[in-house]
């Protein structure tokens, strides 16, 4: 087996952080892209990867002001602080200019694989060495001194470049899976602002004042409260669930962030028993499943998902903090997922959410929205249409989850070099 040498970690990269500047002032930010640049926080390193799903931009004269964190493709990005400190994420390329918030650093100028090093600092021996060099009980803090004394072991050049082909291949795969299904979102929601939004197919008929605004005059709506439908939440056992590590998923808010969105390592289970002992919150898919309470006082920002097709669970819940609002008709389930993210539905949620001490929304609030009716010709359409997307977006999650579990089962063993690499090619 091949000897793998003990290097300090600022032996093999640079390390950088935003220096001089503690934090933003609203005149520092933007929410134009082309008056600045991303700056990247925890919160945009989601399972490992990258999401900039919802940027915050600085403007330019701040990103000029650090050049040394402006960010490249191969750079490594590392929380150093807060509750997230040592999640971390390969930048694979950059597509608008990015730089660094005060809780990141970037390791640059890699003098080894960068693949392999990014996938080195993800295994359970790195992150353990990290959080026993953190500092601070009440925000941990990673000081760069002492990332940069933290030693690790690295292979040769051969060896480094075999296990990164190995791991990228899978997780290349995922970004594939992950792109086809971003388009295919974006084409249903395309379609969606043609017929719903712009008005399209009824260009030259007669428009009408709604709740809605102005709307075709043939296109009918109606009160949610009026239509067939169910909404619930589910619940927990009185005391929690922290001693409960196997059972069935309970969904909890923090998990409904959009389509195809799901960070399994935030999965709660409630008891075999208790589940079938719930005579609501069962999630039985393609319902709409909508972000009920939670967040900051006075800012609320509704979110919404479908589950369904194994994804994430063949079998889960929801806790109390979740609808499931269903209509017994999975089309006009789908049309609902894209009709809730119409600028009128999401200002009214934030309205009514941002109100309680506990920003957050009520039944009442839900089944008070007005909206196009079932029996449209074309929210009939468009659910036939856009059904088969939403299922093979699904299918694809399940696939990319059974792909990441063969490769974070296989990082630690190649890591720890447990597997012979001549003879496993054999």
């Amino acid at each position: 087996m091949e000897e793998w040498k003990q290097y300090r970690l600022g032996d093999i990269c640079s390390i950088y952080g935003r220096i001089g500047f503690r934090g933003y002032t609203t005149e520092d930010l933007t929410n134009v892209r082309e008056e600045g640049a991303i700056s990247l926080s925890p919160t945009n390193i989601v399972a490992g990867e990258l999401d900039l799903s919802k940027p915050t931009f600085i403007k330019w004269d701040k990103y000029y002001e650090s050049p040394e964190i402006m960010i490249r493709p191969y750079d490594i990005v590392i929380v150093k602080t807060g509750s997230s400190v040592g999640r971390t994420t390969l930048i694979r390329e950059v597509s608008h200019p990015m730089t660094l918030n005060p809780q990141l650093v970037v390791l640059k100028d890699l003098r080894v694989n960068p693949i392999f090093l990014s996938y080195l600092i993800k295994t359970r021996e790195f992150q353990g060495a990290l959080q026993s060099i953190t500092v601070g009980s009440a925000i941990p803090t990673l000081s760069q001194k002492n990332l940069a004394n933290l030693q690790i072991s690295i292979p040769s050049d051969d060896t480094q470049n075999r296990i990164s082909g190995i791991l990228n291949s899978l997780d290349k795969k995922i970004l594939l899976n992950n792109r086809i299904n971003h388009n295919l979102e974006e084409q249903a929601q395309a379609l969606f602002k043609s017929w719903f939004i712009d008005f399209e197919p009824f260009k030259d008929g007669k428009f009408v004042d709604s709740e809605l605004g102005l709307i075709p005059e043939t296109l009918r709506t109606s009160k949610i409260c009026d239509l067939c439908h169910t909404i619930e939440t589910g619940r927990r056992p009185k005391g929690g669930i922290v001693d409960v590590v196997d059972g069935v998923p309970s969904i909890g808010a923090e998990n409904i962030k959009g389509l195809g969105f799901y960070d399994f390592g935030k999965t709660k289970y409630v008891s075999r028993d208790f589940a079938a002992s719930m005579k609501k919150g069962l999630v039985k898919g393609y319902e709409l499943l909508i972000y009920k309470d939670g967040g900051k006082p006075g800012y609320f920002i509704p979110n919404f998902s479908i589950f369904g097709e194994g994804f994430p669970y063949d079998n889960m819940t929801v806790n109390e903090h979740v609808f499931i609002l269903d209509f017994k008709d999975i089309g006009y389930n789908v049309f609902s997922y894209f009709f809730f993210q119409t600028e009128v539905i999401m200002n009214y949620l934030n309205a009514q959410g941002s109100k309680a001490a506990i920003p957050g929304i009520n039944r009442n609030d839900v089944e008070s929205i007005t909206i196009f009716s079932q029996n449209n010709v074309l929210v009939k359409e468009f659910g036939q249409r856009i059904t088969p997307i939403i299922t093979s977006i699904l299918k694809r999650n399940v696939e990319n989850h059974k792909l990441s579990i063969i490769r974070d089962s296989l990082l630690p063993r190649l890591m720890s070099e447990k597997i012979d690499l001549d003879n496993s090619a054999n």
